[in-house]
């Protein structure tokens, strides 16, 4: 995607050759700074600070980690420990260990004087592949578009509820549940995106608005709970959201509010979509209320609130109370009975066991052997 007129990705090596570069997202949307990580620790640090974030990017980072790892020790030991040190730092995205254990699978099995080669040529190929799951994504899930555009009055924008940030800053590029919205906003159909601003972090208003108004989608930043007010007045025609982690059974882990937009959704007859690839999908688990590790992240991101003050300069401040306490669960699980339909770079498929093995026979019959 394009900030500026200029491309980029959200990922890619410093000219240098082995040092990894990344959109520094928590300085956003007020200013456009990268970072150049050097180590595995910083890219573990890059991580777990949210420098990055999105289940597809923590996983890309994550691989560039073990690269760099690799390049100064590549023996057993130091990929055990880059491995478990990368590991250690967002329990809820299972992009991050699905692209872990790519990495341990094909190093592994090497001598370490080739370790460190292969493993850049390994994270380059998942952040290319990822590109490509995105944009399939968004192929599959334009048509979903499309349809509703075809029943409305001709030049009248299909309303489109998303929930945190599933675009390209969560991804390499092109996004998830942003990927049909770009689709359609380039094929000419008229698209309007109701954005939460997704407390605590805000990262519908800083990041989701940020992108969509690079690329000239026209967009409205809403407050987290005004979503169901806008589906019973007919002003959502669908909703698409991301997922950090989707079952096998097509239960949802994805930013916390999201079960609450999907039952609005579910009892305004309004569509509710989850957009992933397949990487994000755990075929280990089929129960997502019981089995998906739910993050618990710091409780001054509730209590304080970042922004751009009247001279220029981002500051902190804090909201709450002085001597209340506050919980911050980072995600919360959406049921498959109340997900419509998932959009993942096969098709769309019903959120249901039986679906997604028709889509991924190959990987819903490994998981079972």
């Amino acid at each position: 995607m394009k900030i500026s007129g200029q491309h980029y990705r959200t990922i890619w090596l410093a000219q240098d050759g082995w040092r990894v570069v990344v959109i520094d997202q928590t300085r956003l949307p007020f200013r456009f700074e990268t970072v150049a990580l050097g180590s595995a620790e910083q890219a573990a640090d890059a991580i777990r600070s949210m420098v990055v974030r999105g289940a597809p990017l923590i996983g890309a980072t994550a691989a560039y980690g073990v690269a760099l790892a690799m390049r100064v020790d590549a023996s057993d030991a130091a990929l055990q420990a880059a491995l478990t040190l990368l590991g250690a730092t967002r329990p809820t995205a299972v992009n991050l260990h699905w692209a872990l254990e790519r990495m341990r699978r094909v190093l592994a099995a090497l001598p370490p004087g080739v370790r460190a080669e292969t493993a850049y040529a390994e994270a380059a190929a998942i952040c290319d592949e990822d590109v490509d799951l995105c944009r399939a994504i968004g192929e599959h899930g334009l048509p979903l578009v499309a349809e509703i555009a075809a029943r409305k009055p001709a030049g009248a924008p299909v309303n489109i509820l998303t929930h945190c940030n599933a675009g390209w800053l969560a991804t390499v590029d092109w996004g998830t549940a942003l990927a049909p919205i770009y689709l359609a906003h380039d094929a000419g159909i008229p698209v309007h995106v109701w954005v939460d601003e997704t407390r605590p972090r805000n990262q519908g208003a800083a990041l989701t608005a940020y992108e969509l108004g690079s690329h000239g989608v026209p967009h409205t930043v809403i407050t987290d709970n005004a979503g169901g007010h806008l589906m019973q007045h007919g002003q959502v025609d669908m909703a698409i959201v991301g997922t950090d982690r989707t079952t096998a059974t097509g239960d949802v882990a994805n930013k916390i509010g999201t079960y609450l937009k999907a039952l609005a959704a579910h009892d305004n007859g309004v569509p509710f979509y989850v957009a992933l690839p397949s990487p994000t999908i755990d075929w280990s688990i089929r129960d997502g209320l019981a089995d998906i590790p739910i993050e618990e992240r710091a409780a001054r991101e509730v209590t304080h609130l970042s922004g751009l003050a009247d001279d220029g300069e981002v500051r902190s401040v804090r909201v709450v109370a002085p001597g209340s306490g506050a919980a911050n669960p980072a995600f919360d699980v959406t049921p498959a009975r109340l997900v419509t339909g998932l959009i993942t770079e096969r098709g769309v498929c019903a959120a249901s066991a039986e679906g997604l093995a028709q889509l991924f026979p190959d990987l819903a019959n490994k998981s079972t052997t």
